[in-house]
């Protein structure tokens, strides 16, 4: 898989979290690791800053359920906006995470 390939496959994944859910960025290298040979985090958070902004971006956290940083706001009002659960300024990741 190109590395282009692998951004799409990225893209698409976020793109299908379902409204009200959220996933990590560790979880989505794992989901994509068997197709593409790759898993890294890292990377999926790259991805996402550069190339992340036409799709839920603000769906996509850390493992410990916090949001992207420097739009920790926006996100905050989408995911509360979406009815996902929080626990103080993250998102409860046992109630909302999502597995493809």
């Amino acid at each position: 898989m190109t590395p282009q390939e692998y951004v799409e496959e990225v893209l698409s994944l976020v793109e299908r979290i379902p409204e009200g859910k959220v996933m990590s960025y560790g979880a989505i290298a794992d989901a994509l690791a068997e197709i593409s040979g790759r898993n890294s985090a890292r990377q999926v958070g790259s991805i996402m800053a550069r190339h992340g902004g036409g799709v839920p971006w603000h769906r996509v956290v850390n493992s410990s359920g916090r949001t992207p940083p420097g739009h920790e706001q926006e996100a905050r009002q989408r995911l509360l906006s979406e009815g996902v659960p929080l626990k103080g300024d993250h998102v409860d990741m046992t109630r909302a995470a999502w597995t493809p």
